[in-house]
């Protein structure tokens, strides 16, 4: 793990941060850490959830697609 220390803090956002820490039972630290990782991971979870979405709209106007796998190796074997 990595120390970080953040100047410059608006006061009422470290006192936002701290009604949030007491409202959901932690440290301020630990509130402030799970802000941040939450923060960081939200643009992989949301090209995730586009992906699924996608995936799930293909599926239900195609339907399931056959595994293209063996088709591959065939042709691949074929080429030589």
């Amino acid at each position: 793990m990595v120390d970080l220390r953040v100047r410059g803090l608006d006061e009422d956002v470290v006192y936002q941060l701290r009604g949030q820490a007491r409202r959901n039972g932690k440290t301020l630290a630990v509130e402030i850490r799970d802000v941040l990782t939450d923060a960081a991971r939200r643009p992989r979870q949301e090209l995730i959830d586009r992906l699924q979405a996608l995936r799930d709209s293909i599926r239900a106007e195609c339907g399931v697609l056959p595994d293209s796998t063996a088709m591959i190796r065939e042709e691949r074997e074929r080429l030589g």
